[in-house]
């Protein structure tokens, strides 16, 4: 799932704003270049739309190709940006050569991915070895090195972007104090931020202006979706074991969110000639790209066969600062209604003397277990387990089939 979901966020991007950018160079008036950034813009998916459906929706897909979606979306636009500027670049300086970009990417890239690494680990350690005497400066420490981890990477001529979304998935996969209340704090200001991103966006756009590209919109968008975004998909992933319907997929997840959106303004800020109608354009393809793929993901899953329950279990953290490693974990589970375990009493199961029923969610009523307790069905089970291994005998014996 790892390469897959890499190859699709460089590779599949690259190919995705050629891809476009010829097609809309042969049906506008458009330069090479302005054609070749306007493809650019929109090449990446959004990390914030594909999460926010995928899982509001609980869509369990087959073949691990959710997490490769989430992989994807949310590590495809530092591609995205870097094709951005540089094709900004290119417009603003007619005189620069595109082939002195390739190394400029790689250089970029690579010192990103080193850059995000080794903050990622240094935030960990500073942060369960400094002692501050507030808990309260404790985001404020993490929000400054995030800062510092964006702005150092630039400086040594990293990509940083990259930088803080590699940083940020390390720092995420390990245990630190205040884990909890940074990762509420952290919710918070990604709230905040999209709030701000989208007054600040509607402040930009006039339903006016986007009258006259209403058509070359349209078509521009349905290129992206039927022709660019598969083509993409199917390149990227032709030498991994999927099934067409797998490709068909992605293909159509392929959502445009606030991204492509935010990438729109970079030509503005930089006087690139075409740059309002740009955006006009690349705002009408999100709006098109949300609302026709945004609201059939489920319904294509079904038809493509590759829609299932997710089996995925529900872990609770404890609402504890604990200063230590915590390695119990609470995770949520119901029982099936052909589970063995149905009809039997908790001290006949014989559990993991390491797993512990702490509490019983029936038809939204919550019950005290003990030994004596009886098992029904779609009850819900909270079980507090030391490691991995007892939390899937557990599982098996309540019925389920653990890979």
């Amino acid at each position: 799932m790892l390469w897959r979901g890499v190859i699709l966020a460089t590779v599949g991007v690259f190919i995705t704003a050629i891809s476009l950018g010829a097609f809309v160079y042969f049906v506008t008036d458009f330069t090479l270049l302005e054609s070749l950034l306007l493809g650019s813009i929109v090449s990446s998916t959004d990390a914030a739309a594909v999460f926010s459906i995928l899982r509001s929706k609980n869509i369990g897909l087959k073949n691990n190709l959710r997490p490769t979606l989430e992989l994807e979306s949310g590590s495809n636009d530092p591609m995205a940006y870097f094709l951005t500027v540089s094709f900004t670049f290119l417009i603003m300086n007619q005189e620069a050569s595109i082939w002195q970009l390739v190394p400029m990417f790689f250089m970029q890239m690579s010192i990103g991915a080193v850059a995000g690494i080794a903050m990622g680990r240094a935030m960990v350690w500073v942060i369960n070895r400094i002692k501050l005497e507030q808990e309260g400066l404790y985001p404020a420490l993490t929000m400054a090195m995030v800062i510092f981890t964006y702005a150092f990477t630039n400086v040594i001529n990293g990509n940083g972007f990259l930088a803080v979304y590699v940083a940020a998935v390390i720092l995420g996969n390990r245990n630190f104090i205040h884990k909890r209340s940074l990762t509420k704090f952290y919710d918070g200001i990604a709230w905040l931020m999209q709030i701000l991103m989208f007054l600040t966006l509607g402040l930009l756009v006039f339903p006016s202006h986007m009258l006259p590209v209403v058509g070359t919109g349209l078509l521009i968008s349905m290129f992206l979706i039927f022709v660019a975004r598969p083509v993409s998909v199917f390149l990227s992933m032709a030498f991994f074991k999927n099934t067409i319907q797998d490709k068909l997929y992605v293909s159509w997840v392929g959502l445009r969110g606030a991204v492509p959106i935010v990438f729109a303004t970079y030509p503005m800020l930089a006087g690139v000639e075409k740059s309002d109608m740009i955006f006009n354009i690349v705002f009408f393809i999100v709006l098109t790209s949300v609302m026709l793929q945004g609201t059939t993901l489920s319904p294509v899953a079904k038809w493509l066969n590759l829609s299932e329950k997710d089996k995925k279990l529900k872990k609770h953290q404890f609402d504890l600062e604990m200063e230590y490693d915590l390695k119990n974990e609470l995770t949520e589970i119901e029982v099936p209604d052909s589970s063995p375990a149905v009809g039997k009493t908790l001290v006949d199961l014989h559990f993991p003397k390491g797993a512990l029923i702490v509490l019983i969610n029936r038809n939204r009523k919550f019950v005290t277990p003990n030994g004596a307790t009886m098992l029904e069905p779609k009850d819900k089970l909270f079980v507090m387990t030391d490691n991995d291994e007892e939390l899937t005998k557990v599982n098996e014996l309540l019925g389920y089939e653990v890979e």
